[in-house]
């Protein structure tokens, strides 16, 4: 059986039948979120006070800080509701809100550490023209198009599942409104919404990781090039946050979506989700902050000023 779209709800299997874990992981999803979002406002507040961090690298650690909360925000409130509801139920337009800003914020999230990596390359491997080639403007329509991006792949997507029919029960088998599962329940052929979905999914992932390989493999041969070693080993610490960043990031990502429709079991799959929708957007803070002297000394002096 089948009905029209706007009239679909849908039921959100979650994580767990069990009351007693569904409260335990309440708890720890609860104090994962608040981290996050103190974690990545704190860090967007702080290079904004902060003169000497007013520079392309933390603009752009800000704007991820900022896709963090984002990010973090569209499947974290929903899945902690349902946790302590007995109906996770959400209807079709909710459904496709929440998939609609993943989508958006998933992709300027690639975007943005692709833009990322091509600042360490400029400054580490054309010092002279980092200002030049780093300016005010060229920063604004990065970023500018790390979200077009993301809001080009949304219209693509959502624009497609908004046509496909869903055949009954509305049982998706996750915790928030992915794409895979969803499109597991189509009534409707669904060739078109895969081959929009692979098209531009796949070009987002495949340009950002070329910039990034490209970005890195020239810094390396770079730093190779170094005599000192002190000089090497301050050309590798301004890059290892980001490296870390992109290694959690894109590992989990390109676990979920390019593995073969079936291949792993769903308690595996809910993880991995569970672990790059919550889980990193509050680890990139600590990331940022814990090896990077800069952050930590903008943090002493503001602590120092404000006390």
């Amino acid at each position: 059986m089948e009905n029209s779209s706007a009239e679909t709800k849908f039921i959100l299997l979650g994580m767990t039948d069990d009351h007693q874990l569904a409260l335990l992981l309440f708890g720890l999803f609860f104090v994962i979120y608040f981290i996050t979002v103190l974690g990545n406002l704190g860090l967007v507040v702080l290079i904004q006070v902060s003169p000497h961090l007013h520079t392309p690298m933390y603009f752009f650690l800000s704007n991820l800080s900022f896709l963090d909360i984002c990010f973090s925000s569209i499947t974290t409130p929903k899945t902690l509701a349902n946790l302590l509801s007995q109906l996770q139920e959400v209807s079709f337009f909710g459904c496709m809100a929440q998939m609609g800003l993943f989508i958006i914020f998933a992709s300027a999230e690639c975007n943005v550490l692709a833009s990322m990596a091509y600042d360490r390359y400029t400054a580490i491997c054309q010092p002279l023209l980092y200002h030049i080639t780093m300016s005010r403007v060229r920063c604004l329509l990065l970023i500018a198009g790390c979200y077009f991006g993301g809001i080009f792949n949304m219209v693509a997507v959502i624009s497609s599942v908004t046509q496909l029919s869903f055949c009954q029960p509305h049982v998706i088998s996750h915790f928030f409104c992915d794409i895979p599962p969803l499109l597991a329940l189509a009534c409707s052929d669904t060739w078109v919404t895969q081959i929009l979905v692979v098209g531009c999914g796949g070009f987002t992932l495949i340009t950002s990781v070329m910039v990034i390989l490209f970005s890195y493999m020239s810094i390396f041969l770079t730093i190779m090039g170094i005599p000192s070693v002190s000089g090497k080993q301050k050309a590798f610490s301004t890059c290892a946050s980001h490296l870390t960043a992109v290694a959690l990031y894109y590992g989990t990502t390109m676990y979920t979506y390019l593995q073969p429709s079936q291949h792993g079991s769903q308690a595996g799959n809910q993880m991995v989700s569970v672990f790059y929708t919550m889980v990193i957007p509050m680890l990139n803070p600590l990331i940022y902050s814990l090896r990077n002297q800069e952050v930590k000394a903008a943090l002493r002096k503001t602590l120092k000023h404000s006390l």
